[in-house]
């Protein structure tokens, strides 16, 4: 995680009416990694004491407010607006959350963004837009493209620092159970077998070849093998002393 550059980036809620959204966005910047929260107009002053904030409190006590979108703003020079797209004819250029989140990155490499929210019931007015340079829009079902505001927060910030590379590496690979150690579970499975009456297993044609290999398709990790081996060992000790 970059936090030089995440440091760039100014979260901006704008009217918030519920305090408990208010922690809830700080609570989602702290989960990413951001921590410089703005607040334009506030609707109530005791945000600051917001329960919801577990974990952030930081973020909100040092949460700073302005009376205007302008001055929240002043130090960016890229101001993007999140928003849905509703029934409002767009006078700015909107981009879907993935291309928006890569343009975002880019800037934040050299200089200070500002991320805009609007309020929970009305999202960001034209007076809001105006401030902004272009729009993002997370790709919502169109029939309830409103979302709660700090989830729309976390989703925003989440796609800021989610890398598709590291997605796509590949684990490390878990530790193979040795021969030894797979043969002493089959062992004991197949004397499980026996002592608990399995006829099947007395009666099948090959019933020991096919219960190694059966054994060898699960591919047992070593950690595995040790586990079970001890659950197969109990189980045969209860059998044969009831």
């Amino acid at each position: 995680m970059n936090l030089e550059r995440n440091a760039r980036l100014k979260v901006v809620l704008i009217d918030t009416r519920n305090p408990l959204n208010i922690g809830a966005a700080a609570r989602a910047m702290s989960n990413f990694g951001f921590f410089e929260l703005r607040l334009v107009s506030p609707y109530d002053v005791a945000f600051r004491e917001a329960v919801s904030a577990v974990g952030a409190a930081d973020v909100v006590k040092s949460a700073a407010v302005y009376p205007d979108v302008a001055s929240a703003v002043r130090d960016c020079s890229l101001v993007v607006g999140a928003t849905g797209l509703g029934h409002r004819q767009m006078q700015h250029p909107l981009h879907r959350l993935e291309k928006a989140g890569r343009l975002i990155r880019r800037h934040l490499e050299s200089a200070n963004a500002a991320l805009l929210f609007g309020s929970e019931k009305f999202g960001l007015s034209n007076s809001d837009v105006a401030h902004c340079h272009w729009l993002a829009h997370i790709p919502t079902r169109p029939d309830h493209d409103s979302m709660n505001l700090a989830q729309a927060v976390a989703v925003c910030l989440y796609e800021l620092i989610r890398h598709p590379s590291a997605a796509r590496r590949l684990p490390e690979p878990a530790e193979a159970a040795t021969g030894e150690e797979v043969q002493r579970f089959t062992q004991l499975l197949e004397d499980l077998l026996q002592v608990s009456g399995y006829t099947d297993y007395d009666l099948a044609k090959n019933g020991s070849d096919k219960t190694h290999r059966l054994v060898r398709r699960l591919h047992l990790r070593a950690r595995d093998a040790s586990v079970w081996t001890g659950m197969l060992r109990q189980i045969l000790w209860k059998i044969r002393n009831p």
